[in-house]
């Protein structure tokens, strides 16, 4: 059994994150970071409530697996459930990246 992260401890991890992007990444996040909130995940969040999503672009998702200790990128087709699970041990500016490689691709 897992215990999943406090608010706080994410909030914490949110910080730490931020401090790692440049300036053109950290314009980015401001546009896409929410309020942390709990999201839906049928798999294997049903245990801890959901997981923490932090950040929304377009149908996508960025939240925090605190099964795997790690953020990750998921789509949604509804809001406040994610559609699949990702075990990414990410940092939280990785996936800032991983979605400004994205735009820069035109993948968007």
């Amino acid at each position: 059994m897992w215990t999943p992260i406090a608010l706080t401890e994410l909030k914490n991890l949110i910080l730490e994150g931020e401090l790692e992007l440049n300036d053109q990444e950290l314009n980015l996040w401001d546009l896409i970071k929410i309020e942390p909130e709990k999201w839906e995940e049928m798999d294997y969040g049903t245990e801890g409530n959901g997981f923490w999503v932090v950040a929304i672009f377009g149908r996508e998702v960025i939240w925090y697996n605190d099964i795997e200790d790690g953020f990750n990128i998921s789509e949604y087709k509804k809001y406040g459930k994610i559609e699949v699970y990702q075990c990414s041990q990410a940092e939280l500016n990785w996936s800032v990246l991983a979605i400004m490689d994205r735009i820069k691709a035109n993948r968007y």
